[in-house]
């Protein structure tokens, strides 16, 4: 079996998105709350490859807005995923929305759905940035729809 000689370069190349976009969402944690959990700079580094994949699966002619959208929706779903395991599976208590309305099992809330709109907004333009100059992947261009 032939083994692509570009995959290991792959590997760093998404290793180190992976920890750009822990160290944000960690950070926005910080900030935010005043504390976070280790599980979050993870889960913050997987929501960012997510939404870096966008553009490896839907044209490059949509719109940020589109694409902070579904970033959204990528967030908030790996949000429950995770939120389902940590918390009520394992029960580490890491973070509760029920007081919060429009909430579903205290793991997810419409509020903080909407924080994630701009909060992938930035994940897309930091993503494509960082493939562009750090790793030579296409230039970005966005329209705004």
């Amino acid at each position: 079996m032939m083994i692509n000689p570009s995959t290991p370069c792959r590997f760093v190349k998404y290793i180190t998105l992976l920890l750009w976009g822990g160290a944000i969402y960690w950070l926005v944690e910080i900030v935010y709350r005043g504390h976070s959990h280790w599980t979050m700079y993870l889960l913050g580094g997987v929501c960012f490859l997510a939404i870096g994949a966008i553009n490896n699966y839907l044209p490059w002619t949509l719109g940020i807005v589109w694409q902070a959208l579904i970033g959204a929706v990528i967030i908030t779903a790996l949000e429950l995923l995770a939120g389902l395991i940590l918390n009520v599976w394992l029960g580490l208590g890491i973070w509760d929305y029920s007081r919060l309305p429009l909430n579903l099992w205290g793991q997810i809330s419409l509020l903080f759905s909407l924080y994630w709109i701009p909060l992938a907004a930035f994940a897309v333009f930091l993503d494509d940035f960082l493939r562009w100059k750090i790793y030579g992947d296409v230039r970005p261009k966005y329209k705004l729809i």
